[in-house]
């Protein structure tokens, strides 16, 4: 006869493969120093912190068993707003508010919510950003790679209490996902198609019975009410391995898609860079809004295989061309504008990121580039200098 074991939040936060609980930061001064402000990236529930507080001061809305917030103000959350009394909800996600509502929705019930999109649609900002709503806390997290061990999923033991004293509670590190189970949260799986698929229906039990098997332990862990499981995944990288129809049967799937208009994926560019930047102490955005949107323009058109004004078809590159890779050309022309020039970003700051975003593979995605350059940009208005700029770095 199997016995719930279900490990206290004290016995999983002493496990080696989870996070440490960020509380204990006050005891240890160095832990203290990668928290809050100091961090180079806080987590979401610490950088909206005060947006979430708001929140939550003035929901009274009906919340599901063990949430921070009703699902109205977890869509709030991540859609913007303007609360009440004036607090002002920073949009996290820019896209058609439906996705959002059947997001959250799935979540409120037993069924576990996969994020699908090619690269770059904001799978994991989206996974993050939820998870902190829902739980206050976005850090039970397995991250996917081919590496990825079924433990990770699962649990693991330390080895030198196993050899000491043999299988016991004491000896069992919880993985993310079973601290979730045991506390009613919610967990996150990324890049679940980079896993393996044996390792993926590992999920299978947990997601169906809602409950993880111990059999060293002759004990099981149940899931509590207010668990559930974010996993996103794409179909698009070399690497990927499809899901069993046994393991997708147990997820509601929304699927992101890319930015519908160059005017919405600007925004997203610049409102990301934006906050990137400012951790960076990099130049504003405005500064640089008309290099914004040529790279925007540019990658948009390489990506749909024809010119915006829909008279020209074009070749496309091997590359995903997403709005992540625009935001990482950006960012990256800021730098160099910051570091290397006069502040303002212009089109020589983001000639050689748009070359290493477009040309992945240096013959075929060469000549797409060259001849983009020469049949488009060249021909267009007002791009000059950044037909110059990606002539020169190209050559």
């Amino acid at each position: 006869m199997s016995v719930s074991t279900e490990p206290t939040s004290a016995e999983a936060r002493g496990s080696g493969s989870a996070p440490a609980d960020r509380s204990d930061a006050a005891a240890d001064p160095r832990a203290a120093e990668t928290t809050g402000t100091e961090a180079l990236r806080p987590h979401a529930e610490d950088a909206f912190a005060h947006e979430l507080a708001a929140l939550a001061a003035q929901d009274d809305r009906p919340r599901p068993v063990r949430w921070k917030l009703s699902p109205w103000a977890v869509a709030t959350y991540l859609l913007g707003g303007t609360l009440p009394d004036g607090t002002v909800i920073t949009p996290k996600y820019i896209g058609p508010r439906r996705i959002v509502e059947v997001a959250v929705t799935t979540l409120a019930t037993d069924r576990a919510l996969l994020l699908l999109g090619v690269p770059g649609t904001a799978k994991t900002w989206v996974s993050e950003h939820l998870a902190a709503a829902v739980s206050g806390d976005s850090t039970l997290i397995v991250q996917g790679t081919a590496g990825t061990p079924e433990e990770a999923i699962r649990y693991g033991w330390n080895y030198a209490r196993l050899l000491a004293h043999g299988p016991s509670r004491d000896a069992l590190v919880p993985s993310p996902v079973m601290r979730a189970m045991a506390e009613g949260m919610t967990a996150r799986v990324e890049e679940l198609t980079r896993i393996p698929a044996d390792v993926q229906d590992s999920l299978i039990t947990i997601l169906s019975e809602k409950t993880l098997p111990i059999p060293e332990l002759n004990a099981e862990t149940q899931a509590v009410r207010g668990f559930n499981l974010i996993a996103t995944a794409n179909d698009r990288d070399r690497g990927v391995n499809d899901l069993s129809s046994a393991l997708r049967r147990r997820f509601n799937t929304v699927v992101l898609p890319l930015p519908e208009s160059v005017e919405a994926e600007v925004d997203i560019v610049a409102r990301r860079v934006d906050q990137i930047g400012r951790s960076l102490d990099l130049p504003g955005v405005p500064d640089g809004a008309t290099e914004i949107r040529r790279v925007v323009t540019v990658l948009r058109e390489l990506r749909d295989g024809m010119t915006s004004d829909g008279r020209t078809k074009l070749k496309s590159p091997s590359g995903t061309l997403s709005t992540a890779e625009a935001i990482s050309v950006v960012t990256n022309g800021l730098a160099l504008a910051a570091h290397f020039g006069d502040g303002v970003l212009r089109a020589g700051d983001v000639a050689a990121g748009i070359l290493g975003a477009v040309v992945r593979d240096p013959a075929a995605d060469r000549l797409v580039w060259q001849e983009y350059l020469e049949a488009v940009v060249r021909e267009r208005d007002g791009w000059t200098d950044f037909y110059r700029a990606c002539r020169e770095v190209s050559a």
